[in-house]
């Protein structure tokens, strides 16, 4: 997937073009050579927001993309114009994988793309998409959604998430890692995971699991439960499971096991350890539940997973005369 395409017209979201731009537009072959090949392809000068965008290409040019990424849409009450809806419909009928970030849905929907599948916008405007293309099912709750060739996410932070699958599915983890650290964001998180909290996300060291965390990505490689993780944060299992919702939007375990299968995952792509090692490394215990739990949740098994991104994971790490970082379980 070298190849990205931003879909433009007038009456876009800068903000979630801008994260596009930042992510797939950005020099970074001195992670991986060759880095994506980027496009602003639209109709002709694009006004978005107070800014006026020259595209490089024109909205023909998406047939030719790998992948096709649509911003927001700001109006939707509005249909999208037409020209930029059969573009991107002929651009996935070509073969290429479509994304859209918040409210782009509403083009990949009128496209019919998303016809008897699963997606998310932003929670604000799910009613509305849902009203007005009921083939749809419509999730609320979560971060974005990936249908195979159709990609989905809810607003603003959450593209960002949906951005970081993308370059994580194409170049693995280590790099999609590398690149949220550059960004200063969250490596990941899961799209399964709430679009927002009972209460905003606090700073690191502002909330009552705030210790625990630490504790917790420390100890992977044992079997940890949630009445541990309540014991060490001095709580009720029911308190703690309020907590962890209020948090990070997701349960104790779930979370627990997103962190294992990352931490696997760098393992996969920067060690020589077998896979019954990395099992006990990161609490799985045997080879044969990593294999169960890491295909279910990355797609691949881990022998696949590691032949498809060990060498550039390590370019990726090591950087242009830096030496590999000691390896940590990954922080949500």
């Amino acid at each position: 997937m070298t190849t990205v395409a931003l879909a433009l017209t007038d009456g876009m979201l800068h903000f979630e073009l801008a994260l596009a731009v930042e992510v797939f537009g950005s020099d970074l072959t001195h992670l991986v050579d060759p880095w994506y090949d980027f496009a602003l392809c639209g109709p002709g000068p694009v006004r978005v927001g107070r800014f006026l965008l020259e595209p490089d290409r024109g909205l023909d040019h998406l047939v030719r993309a790998d992948t096709v990424i649509v911003p927001g849409w700001a109006d939707v009450d509005r249909d999208p114009p037409a020209e930029l809806v059969d573009a991107v419909r002929a651009a996935h009928e070509a073969g290429a994988r479509v994304a859209s970030l918040c409210t782009g849905a509403f083009v990949l929907a009128a496209a019919g793309l998303l016809d008897g599948r699963r997606a998310t916008t932003h929670w604000a405007h799910t009613d509305v998409l849902t009203g007005r293309h009921p083939r749809i099912t419509v999730d609320p709750d979560v971060l974005y959604v990936d249908s195979d060739s159709v990609l989905t996410s809810a607003g603003k932070a959450a593209a960002m998430d949906l951005c970081l699958h993308l370059v994580r599915l194409d170049h693995g983890a280590a790099v999609a890692n590398t690149v949220a650290r550059r960004l200063v964001v969250p490596p990941h998180r899961d799209g399964g995971q709430a679009q927002f909290v009972t209460s905003p996300v606090p700073a690191p060291g502002n909330h009552p699991l705030a210790a625990l965390f630490p504790w917790v990505l420390e100890r992977l490689d044992r079997p940890l439960t949630v009445e541990d993780l309540a014991r060490r944060a001095g709580m009720s299992s029911r308190h703690l499971g309020r907590h962890f919702r209020a948090v990070t939007g997701t349960t104790p375990l779930q979370w627990l096991l997103t962190q294992r299968i990352r931490y696997a995952q760098v393992l996969l792509e920067t060690t020589d350890d077998t896979v019954d090692t990395i099992a006990t490394a990161t609490g799985m215990g045997t080879a044969t539940t990593l294999r169960r739990h890491f295909a279910r949740a990355v797609g691949v098994p881990p022998d696949t997973y590691r032949r498809t991104f060990r060498t550039r994971a390590r370019d990726a790490l090591a950087g242009p005369g830096d030496g590999a970082p000691a390896l940590r379980p990954l922080r949500r």
